[in-house]
């Protein structure tokens, strides 16, 4: 969701007349978009922007630098206190007023600006998209649905800084996605922070399907578009609509991310996440039963206040029986004003450490298995593009959403193609396309 506000912030800014820098080192403008969810990314921007301000203030003392998102909008003008280079603090329903506030700034109307005031429709504000910022073609984009969330887990800061939920039109939603196919994008992910929850204060059930299904349905329902995926949701949206949309829509990716936090029943109540290891565990297997090859991946936090060895041991059990294709793990990191800060038998640190280290090998040893399962598969892929770390090699994903790497060139981004799968890595495949085609 951070990439894609900030993908929608920088496309405003070129509208406006702005070019993309190479880097910071040659910005006129630097904004660091925060996250809140741990202190470690809190403390991370900080330091980010402790440096640049210290650069800036020795050599280029015009450079404009500000803070966006979550952690903007829980600390407001506290981080101009503490850092008084910065000139712009920008909350999380404000992202669309950058390029006018950059203008006050740079025209030297106004010296410093700190907004992180609610905004009615802020969710509508956030559609522009930069496909073609390295002027190679795009062919897949975010969109954003809703903005907010009701659920209020204990451990979470996320309903403080991003507000209730407040969900786009069905119309709307549809309008962006057929501009973005129409430039050239096959795939498409909706973002929302519970993005199963979307449209259920505004939106009525219809033949037994939810706001969200019916989306999935309207959005299935564009010409040229080839895949739809979406995240992150929450199992108390898995409902048997959603289940059935796998089964029925084509375009539905075989993948899903599904948080579950923890695989014992007393910390789930004490996250305050509303459902049990057992309501988990009947998703998985429904969703299975759906689309027998799909991919499941989750997000765990280990060391919540009171999560006793046993409890963790159930985590790990639960790990082993979904069998996850990857998850990704959190030491759980107290955020202030959240009930969990204040519980009692906070976990020590040393222990989370362990259970972190433990959980991982866990996770890494069912998914080298996982992944080598794949070897001598055929599989489709999406080309994405060159791969990050080896430009020499293109990108794809299979719809289930393993990354694939094969050796190709620029006239394969885009395509959808087969894939022999010739070796497994670290949670990445290896194809090769010739194999296929002889």
């Amino acid at each position: 969701m951070n990439e894609r506000d900030s993908e929608a912030v920088a496309a405003q800014l070129v509208a406006k007349g702005y070019k993309l820098a190479p880097s910071e080192k040659t910005a006129d403008v630097v904004l660091l978009n925060t996250c809140s969810v741990r202190d470690f990314a809190e403390q991370k921007a900080i330091g980010k922007m402790q440096n640049l301000a210290a650069d800036v203030r020795k050599n280029r003392p015009n450079v404009v630098l500000g803070f966006m998102g979550c952690m903007a909008q829980s600390r407001g003008q506290e981080l101009i206190d503490k850092l008084p280079d910065v000139d712009l603090v920008l909350g999380t329903q404000k992202f669309h007023r950058a390029a006018d506030y950059l203008d006050e700034i740079i025209s030297g109307s106004r010296e410093k600006i700190v907004d992180v005031a609610g905004e009615k429709n802020s969710e509508a504000t956030i559609r522009e998209h930069l496909l073609n910022g390295n002027s190679q073609k795009s062919v897949s984009a975010f969109v954003s649905i809703m903005q907010g969330c009701n659920q209020y887990c204990t451990f979470c800061i996320v309903p403080y800084t991003r507000g209730e939920e407040r969900s786009r039109t069905i119309s709307d939603i549809v309008a962006e996605c057929r501009e973005l196919v129409a430039r050239g994008v096959k795939e498409i992910t909706l973002l929302g922070q519970i993005v199963t929850s979307y449209g259920k204060r505004d939106i009525s059930m219809c033949d037994g399907k939810s706001a969200f299904v019916q989306l999935l349905e309207a959005v299935h329902g564009i010409d040229g578009l080839e895949r739809i995926r979406f995240t992150s949701p929450h199992p108390k949206g898995y409902g048997d609509d959603l289940i059935d949309a796998y089964a029925r829509l084509p375009k539905l990716c075989e993948s899903a991310h599904i948080p579950v936090q923890s695989g014992s029943d007393s910390v789930l109540k004490l996250m305050h996440r509303g459902y049990t290891r057992e309501r988990f565990l009947g998703i998985i297997q429904k969703l299975r039963r759906a689309r027998p090859h799909i991919g499941v991946t989750t997000d765990i936090i280990v060391g919540f206040p009171g999560e006793t060895e046993k409890d963790f041991e159930e985590t790990l059990s639960l790990a082993r029986e979904v069998e996850f294709d990857n998850a990704y793990i959190f030491k759980y990191s107290p955020r202030r004003d959240t009930p969990a800060a204040a519980m009692p038998d906070q976990i020590p640190q040393r222990v989370r450490e362990e259970r972190n280290h433990h959980l991982l090998e866990t996770i890494n040893e069912i998914g080298k298995r996982k992944y080598n399962s794949f070897v001598g598969r055929q599989t489709q892929i999406l080309v994405e593009g060159p791969s990050k770390k080896n430009p020499a090699r293109m990108s794809g994903r299979t719809r289930c959403n393993k990354i694939v790497l094969f050796d190709g060139s620029e006239r394969h981004r885009g395509q959808i193609m087969d894939l022999k799968i010739t070796r497994a890595g670290s949670f990445t495949l290896y194809g090769d396309p010739a194999i296929v085609n002889l």
